[in-house]
């Protein structure tokens, strides 16, 4: 972004505005999938645990590299429910808002709130939109990557224990 007044400015707030807006759609779509992936993660557990309970199978009965296969699998679906969670999971500022700094997320606003700094602040924040759009663009990306990282972990996951138990079976 650029330091300049003027139109390059009022191009500057808007790219930031634009990108902050992207942002924002791209959490509401990690957490969307997070959703579905969990819905996903409860059909398999189900099928399994029904088909177990309809039956006088129990994983004991397989071989070492089955029971290895089931125990890993299992093991497996646990880190991705984990995963799925930690995506949905609210995430607070990484850093906590001082006096002097734009407002940039809803726990800037509460902690300004707090030190009775509020309005002070979001004058701040008015005259400087730039500033306040950089740390917001800063924080929400941050956001967004966190998400990401145990999306991926999670379906990385859901899939590796998604082959491993019915790979257990069929080693017996």
């Amino acid at each position: 972004m650029t330091s300049g007044g003027g139109a390059s400015a009022a191009a500057d707030i808007e790219a930031a505005e634009r990108l902050l807006a992207d942002l924002h759609a791209e959490i509401a779509r990690a957490d969307g999938k997070a959703a579905v992936l969990v819905a996903a993660l409860g059909m398999t557990a189900g099928i399994v645990t029904a088909l177990l309970a309809n039956s006088s199978w129990t994983p004991d009965q397989l071989s070492t590299v089955g029971s290895l296969a089931w125990w890993t699998g299992t093991l497996a679906l646990a880190l991705a429910l984990f995963a799925l969670l930690m995506t949905v999971l609210p995430r607070y500022g990484g850093k906590a808002w001082t006096p002097g700094q734009p407002l940039a997320y809803f726990s800037d606003i509460r902690r300004a709130a707090r030190l009775g700094r509020l309005a002070t602040a979001l004058t701040d924040t008015a005259g400087a939109p730039v500033s306040g759009l950089l740390a917001a663009l800063t924080e929400t990306s941050r956001i967004a990557s966190v998400k990401h990282q145990w999306i991926r972990t999670g379906l990385i996951a859901f899939c590796c224990g998604a082959v491993l138990l019915p790979g257990a079976l069929l080693a017996g």
